[in-house]
Order: structure tokens, then C-alpha cells, then sequence
């Protein structure tokens, strides 16, 4: 295979990893900030350092490392925003079709009430990860949102694995409480 074939399977990958990850990561990105456009902003900036830092980087790598860079940038934010004494705005999800949580399977064969009830139960959760700490918030997102395993999200986290543990104990046991009338 030539250099340039090579080169060529090497962007495809690339796209086809950041398009999967995309929209998921603009989710995660809008709980952490509040704004719809700073998140897109952020997530833009993200996938852009990804790519220049660690396109080379073997693929398997690559869901931890963009995981890492979003986070810096979403932290970078959060700095900013501390020093130029901004109020944190709480998230409002945008109910569309491209929103995961309107898309989970089955949904189609659900009568009228229970795709209410499950989005009335889609809304607390959002708010639930919303109001949860910033480490919490980011343990359940990467661990069971994005499906990275512990030493991934360890890494991510810039934290031991028992770290991440605690962080996503204690944001389970947050959320079950806060939505126990969700799920009777």
C-alpha cells in the first residue's frame, strides 16, 4: 500500500472517529458549560487540538486522548469564566431528533404515555448530571455515557482509578436518589 493510500485510510479513520464521538461530546460539553454556542465552540476547539496533537497516535488511543482534550478546554473555560466573574447558566437540553436521549431503541413502539414518562425521565436525568459536581459529572459521562473503562477515564481525569470510582459511586448514588420517582 502506498504513502498516500495509507495517508488517505489514516484521515478517514480520523473523521469517522470524530464524527461518532461528536455528538455525544457536545452533549457532555453543553452540561458542563451551560451554552449551547460555547459548547460547540469549545467542542470545536477540542476536536481542532485533537487532531493537530494526536493524529499520529495509534487509534486505539484516540477515545481517552480526545476525552483528555475536551476536558482541558472545558476546565480552561471554567477558569476563564471564574476570573471574569460570569454566572454559570443551567443547561437546557434542545429537544430534537439529533438529542441521544430521544433516541433510544424501542422508542418508536411506545404509546404516548410512556414516551412522555420517559421523557419527563430523560429531562431530571439531564438536570440531575447538571447539578451534580463537576468531578461527578465527568465520571458518569465518561465511564457510562462514553463507555471508557477505568484506567481510560483515569486518565482522562488526571486521577487514581479509585478516584473515579468514588466520583462515580458518589454521583450514582446522587442521581438514584433524585430520580427514585422516575423509575417505581
Amino acid at each position: 500500500m502506498t504513502a498516500k493510500m495509507q495517508q488517505e485510510q489514516r484521515r478517514s479513520a480520523l473523521e469517522a472517529f470524530l464524527a461518532g464521538v461528536e455528538r455525544r461530546a457536545l452533549v457532555m460539553t453543553q452540561l458542563s458549560c451551560g451554552d449551547p454556542d460555547q459548547a460547540q465552540d469549545l467542542l470545536q476547539d477540542a476536536m481542532a487540538a485533537f487532531v493537530r496533537a494526536y493524529a499520529n497516535k495509534p487509534e486505539t488511543d484516540w477515545p481517552p486522548l480526545f476525552h483528555r482534550t475536551l476536558q482541558n478546554r472545558i476546565r480552561d473555560h471554567h477558569r476563564r469564566r471564574a476570573v471574569r466573574r460570569r454566572h454559570l447558566f443551567s443547561f437546557s437540553p434542545e429537544q430534537d431528533e439529533d438529542n441521544p436521549l430521544e433516541n433510544l431503541p424501542g422508542r418508536a413502539s411506545e404509546g404516548p404515555e410512556q414516551r412522555l414518562q420517559l421523557a419527563d425521565a430523560s429531562e431530571a436525568l439531564v438536570q440531575g448530571l447538571a447539578r451534580l459536581p463537576p468531578r461527578q459529572r465527568q465520571a458518569v459521562l465518561l465511564r457510562i455515557w462514553e463507555g471508557l473503562d477505568l484506567a481510560q477515564t483515569a486518565q482522562v481525569m488526571g486521577c487514581s482509578g479509585g478516584s473515579v470510582k468514588t466520583h462515580l459511586s458518589r454521583a450514582l448514588q446522587t442521581l438514584r436518589a433524585k430520580l427514585a420517582e422516575h423509575w417505581q
